[in-house]
């Protein structure tokens, strides 16, 4: 009877656990808050309708454009710096000038976070005042020491390895002791590449905002450690006692 032997490199890895962790780094659109929240549909909209603008197409062909500019260079923005030299700060002012009111404050969320151990930190694509605005609607600003915005890295999005490395380094954390979580499958390889424990977080129902490409994320892939569609209840249930 022959007998498999797989090499290391192909070995099937035990997923990474938590009892290790001093440094929690969470994602904010469609992580810290629900994809049904509505408002990512609106930055998505704001999008649309200033590339729609800036180039006199309708909406479609813009919308289209937008999403050949996402899937090529990380976010619209950093595709119309680079090709058109836009100014960053003003394109982000009017994409999160939005309407924050159908986000309640999540006070399990709140409380699940601040009783993490160690640091806790927001790692986004959008801008620091996006993130503040939404964290403050959410109630759980508080819980956290500090927001890494796409302004610190340069306007360079994840999931390019750059963008993690420069937040590793300003705020001074050690990779193999802190853990992920993202709503996009991709933006958790280089994290995991580096260390990180990661947790994709997942839509609790169907997502008509999602493109296809999206929604066929492998939550078994070896780069996603754990998956979750409640942050909460995952905060409590899976990672709280892990860390006593």
């Amino acid at each position: 009877m022959n007998e498999l032997f797989l090499p290391d490199a192909l070995a099937p890895q035990p997923r990474r656990g938590f009892s290790h962790i001093d440094a929690w780094v969470f994602d904010l659109d469609n992580t810290l808050y629900p994809h049904d929240a509505n408002l990512w549909p609106q930055i998505d909209s704001r999008i649309t309708s200033y590339v729609s603008s800036m180039f006199g197409i309708d909406g479609l062909s813009a919308r289209a454009l937008q999403k050949y500019w996402y899937t090529r260079y990380g976010t619209t923005l950093k595709a119309l710096m680079d090709e058109h030299g836009i100014n960053a700060r003003e394109f982000l002012t009017m994409a999160h000038d939005i309407d924050r009111s159908s986000l309640l404050p999540n006070l399990p969320l709140g409380a699940a976070i601040a009783a993490l151990p160690g640091r806790k930190l927001v790692l986004t694509n959008g801008d620091c005042d996006h993130a503040r605005k939404t964290m403050q609607q959410l109630g759980i600003s508080e819980h956290f020491e500090d927001v890494f915005g796409i302004e610190e890295a340069e306007f360079t999005p994840k999931p390019d390895l750059r963008t993690y490395e420069k937040f590793l380094t300003r705020h001074g954390v050690d990779p193999t002791r802190a853990a992920m979580f993202e709503d996009l499958e991709k933006n958790l390889r280089a994290p995991h590449s580096l260390g990180m424990t990661t947790v994709l977080i997942t839509p609790a129902g169907a997502d008509p905002h999602r493109e296809a490409w999206e929604k066929e994320q492998l939550t078994s892939a070896p780069h996603i450690d754990w998956s979750t569609s409640d942050l909460a209840s995952f905060l409590v249930g899976a990672i709280a006692p892990a860390t006593t």
